[in-house]
């Protein structure tokens, strides 16, 4: 049997460590990565999280030294991607009566993702609590950090938290606790966090409400380094990096519109990004057609948004006068996001985005948005059929949410 590694009373590391080049998200990890899971051996014994899809074996092996996995009777997967869930199938097969503990949208994917379909799932919300027999865990969602479905796990009686990847490291080591690191970590979890957690900064600030009550004695993240000295020094590092700028950045919204809709649209936009604390200016081009004004409007803006309604497959009012003119203006220090309502097709919402392409700004669309943040349930151009509802509202507040935080990153 190998050693036990003990984070806390009857709760052990059962990970791999992974000290070859690592390719992860377009990088190459020189310094190797660790996959930390977590058993507590309680009445009701538990793990949390798994290990990468490629070590699933090895994973259960480790695992079979410290416990028969029949007897596992929770599986909490935190965040589903296979750096952290892979483990879950050869687990699932061993433990054939675990339940997996997650929220909703993970539940969803991981029945995809592995055909656990028949499986018992467990759904947790903010504050749910589950009692493991001699331990409670409590669970708290923290959306995009940094995917949609992840949470957080807490053990009230240890004093541990289970973030995933949160306050992680990419460090292949085998010492696994930072009082036993043989030189400062500092840097090797700040860059982690501007890869990985930096984009998201906003839900950070969010997540730091949400364990600012809890008492914490340790950080047990899914990647590197155990946090079990002075783990509020990486809380309060996650704090001040993820904290807005003071800058002052200024937004310009033009529109045409027919009926009134993509006014709608335009008043949802300034709202979300004016919560956001950018300065925003919102103008109805049909009613203010001096292309020299708007043109020094938008050199005084960092970001602009244009609109228009679709009628006969093209766009409304004088909007497209000022289109024209962007492709010999210098936009490079700028943002532009195309937007509009529609009954059919839409198509003057693509014309519009399509003369952004033309010009040097910088376009936002989905791929952008994706490959910055990691977040695809928006979609940019910014489309919405006729007048926004209740469910199209919250989408526009989000998505200027998004753009606002481009903007101040």
């Amino acid at each position: 049997m190998t050693k036990e590694i003990k984070v806390a009373e009857n709760a052990y590391w059962v990970g791999y460590v992974d000290d070859r080049k690592v390719p992860f998200h377009r990088l190459t990890l020189e310094k190797g990565t660790t996959y930390n899971s977590y058993l507590l051996k309680t009445e009701k014994p538990t793990v949390i999280d798994t290990v990468d899809i490629s070590f699933g074996k090895i994973f259960i092996d480790k695992l079979s030294e410290h416990i028969d996995p029949a007897e596992i009777k929770y599986i909490v997967i935190n965040h589903v991607e296979p750096d952290h869930s892979g483990g879950l199938p050869a687990l699932t097969n061993k433990a054939k009566d675990a339940v997996i503990v997650t929220t909703e949208l993970g539940a969803k994917e991981l029945k995809e993702m592995y055909r656990l379909h028949d499986r018992e799932f467990l759904i947790v919300k903010d504050g749910d609590k589950l009692d493991i027999g001699g331990k409670q865990l409590i669970f708290f969602e923290t959306p995009y950090l940094h995917t949609e479905e992840t949470m957080i796990t807490y053990c009230i009686e240890d004093k541990v938290l289970y973030p995933c990847d949160i306050f992680s490291t990419h460090v292949a080591t085998y010492k696994l606790f930072n009082d036993l690191a043989a030189e400062d970590i500092t840097e090797d979890f700040e860059v982690y966090y501007q890869l990985i957690m930096h984009p998201h900064r906003p839900y950070v600030q969010d997540m730091i409400k949400k364990i600012e009550n809890l008492e914490i004695e340790t950080i047990a993240p899914s990647h590197g380094y155990i946090l079990r000295d002075n783990p509020q020094k990486y809380i309060d590092s996650y704090d001040r990096m993820s904290k807005p700028t003071n800058e002052e950045k200024n937004a310009l919204i033009l529109y045409s519109t027919m009926t009134g809709n993509t006014r709608t649209i335009a008043k949802e936009l300034r709202e979300g990004l004016e919560e956001k604390g950018i300065i925003t200016k919102v103008i109805n081009v049909k009613k203010n057609a001096d292309v020299n004004q708007i043109k020094e409007e938008i050199e005084n803006s960092d970001l602009i948004l244009f609109g228009s309604s679709t009628r006969y497959a093209d766009i409304v009012g004088g909007i497209e006068e000022v289109l024209k003119e962007l492709a010999e203006m210098d936009l490079s220090d700028k943002f532009g996001v195309a937007f509009g309502s529609y009954g059919w097709s839409g198509e003057a919402i693509e014309v519009i985005n399509d003369y952004l392409e033309d010009s040097n700004i910088k376009v936002i669309d989905s791929s952008l948005i994706i490959k910055s943040t990691g977040i695809d349930d928006l979609k940019f151009p910014i489309r919405v059929k006729f007048s926004p509802g209740e469910i199209e509202s919250q989408s526009l507040k989000e998505s200027a949410y998004v753009v606002g935080d481009l903007l101040l990153a």
